[in-house]
C-alpha cells in the first residue's frame, strides 16, 4: 500500500502527460520523474566529456545534455554516444545542420528552439533526421532568449510571452506530425518560471522538462531551485528535472534527487534525518553527519537514517527510520533498528558502526528485491 493512500496530506496528484522516450528512458505518463544534468566540458574533447558524463551517471543522472555549437562537437558526439552510460541530449543553438549531424551521430534527443532553426523547410529537415534516427526533441524556451516580436509585444519576459513562444514552437512540430517532444519554459526568476510552467501545463499534454535556469551557485542555486521546482512538483507538474548550478554537474544531480526525495517522488540512497544541533547534544552531530554523508555516498539503495543528538526528539525520529542513533551523552547512545531500541554504542565507534549497519541493511534490501 502506498504511504500516500493512508496519509492524504502527503498526496501529490501528478499531471497526466503523454509518454515519450529519450533513448531507453521513458518520460511522462506515470514514469518516474527523471533527473538530468549538462556537461561543462568542451564537447570536442570526447575523453573529458565522457569522463564527466559517467561521473554524473554514477551520481544518478539518467540523461545528460552536451553542447553542440560546432562541427567539432557533433563529430565527437558519435564516440560520446557510443560509450556513454546514459542517453545523450544534443544542445543545438541555431544551426539546423548541427541538429541533423547530432541525430545521425546517435543523440537520443535534440534540444532546440524550432523557431530559431530557420524556415519551415529547415525545421522539416531536422524533424526528418530525428524520425530517421529515433531521436526525440526538447523545445527549450528561455526567458533570456525570447523571440524579438514577443519582447516587443509584451515589453518584457513574462509568463504570457513564454507560453506563447512555447505554443508557437509546439505548433511547428505538430504541423509536421512530430509528437516525440518535451518542452521547457525556463526563467531565472522563480515567480516567472513557476507561472509559465503552470500555464503551459494547462494547455498541452506534452511532457514538461522543468528547471529554474541560471539559478546560481551551489548553495544559493540549490535553495532557489528547491523553491521553484518544489512548488511545481508539489502541484504535480514536471516529468523530468534539471537543477542548474554554477557548480560541478554532479552537484546538480545530487540536488535534484534531494528535491525529489523531500517530496517522496523518488528515492535513491540514504536519506539522513539529523538535528540542527543545540546545547542538548551529547556528541558532535554536525561533524558526524558530514562524515556519514561522505562515507555513505556509494549507497544507492533507498533507506533512511536518523542521527539525533539528544533524547528529546531522537527516539520519536528513530521510530520512523530504518536505522537511528540518539543520545550520545555519557560517551554512548542508543542504536535503533526499524524503530526499536536495539543496542548501545560508544560515540567513538559510532561512524564506523553506522556505516557497517547501513551497508548490511542495503544488501538485505537488495536481496529481498531480487
Amino acid at each position: 500500500m502506498s504511504i500516500n493512500s493512508v496519509r492524504p496530506w502527503r498526496q501529490i496528484q501528478r499531471r497526466k502527460s503523454r509518454e515519450i522516450r529519450v533513448g531507453n528512458v521513458k518520460i511522462g505518463a506515470d514514469n518516474p520523474i527523471s533527473v538530468q544534468t549538462m556537461t561543462n566540458t568542451d564537447t570536442g574533447d570526447s575523453y573529458k566529456t565522457l569522463d564527466q558524463i559517467n561521473k554524473c551517471a554514477e551520481a544518478g543522472a539518467e540523461i545528460v545534455r552536451v553542447s553542440c555549437p560546432d562541427e567539432a562537437s557533433t563529430s565527437a558526439l558519435k564516440e560520446i554516444c557510443k560509450y556513454s552510460e546514459v542517453p545523450i541530449v544534443a544542445d543545438i543553438h541555431f544551426h539546423y545542420k548541427r541538429a541533423i549531424e547530432a541525430a545521425i551521430a546517435g543523440a537520443a534527443c535534440l534540444r532546440i528552439n524550432p523557431g530559431n532553426i530557420g524556415d519551415n523547410n529547415r525545421v522539416k529537415e531536422v524533424i526528418k533526421a530525428a524520425k530517421d534516427n529515433n531521436c526525440s526533441i526538447r523545445i527549450g524556451v528561455n526567458a533570456g532568449s525570447l523571440e524579438k516580436d514577443l519582447l516587443e509585444k509584451y515589453r518584457e519576459p513574462c509568463p504570457e510571452a513564454l507560453l506563447e513562444s512555447g505554443m508557437r514552437n509546439i505548433a511547428l512540430l505538430e504541423e509536421n506530425d512530430f509528437l516525440e517532444f518535451k518542452i521547457s519554459v525556463k526563467a531565472s526568476d522563480v515567480f516567472l518560471g513557476v507561472a509559465a510552467y503552470t500555464g503551459l501545463s494547462e494547455v498541452t499534454n506534452a511532457p514538461l522538462h522543468i528547471g529554474i535556469t541560471e539559478a546560481g551557485s551551489k548553495f544559493s542555486g540549490t535553495v532557489k531551485s528547491a523553491i521553484g521546482l518544489g512548488n511545481l512538483l508539489w502541484s504535480g507538474i514536471g516529468d523530468t528535472i534539471r537543477v542548474s548550478l554554477s557548480a560541478d554537474p554532479v552537484e546538480e544531480v545530487k540536488a535534484g534527487y534531494e528535491i525529489l526525495k523531500s517530496l517522496s517522488l523518488r528515492h535513491r540512497g540514504v536519506q539522513i534525518i539529523s538535528c540542527p544541533s543545540c546545547a542538548r547534544q551529547g556528541f558532535d552531530v554536525i561533524n558526524t553527519v558530514s562524515i556519514l554523508e561522505e562515507r555513505l555516498a556509494h549507497i544507492k539503495t533507498p533507506m533512511s537514517l536518523s542521527i539525533i543528538g539528544c533524547v528529546v526528539n531522537g527516539p520519536g525520529e528513530a521510530l520512523m527510520t530504518d536505522i537511528g542513533f540518539t543520545g550520545g551523552g555519557a560517551g554512548h547512545g542508543m542504536i535503533y533498528q526499524l524503530g526499536k531500541a536495539d543496542h548501545k554504542i560508544s560515540n567513538n565507534e559510532l561512524v564506523d558502526h553506522i556505516v557497517d549497519l547501513v551497508e548490511k541493511k542495503a544488501e538485505e534490501i537488495q536481496n529481498q528485491a531480487s
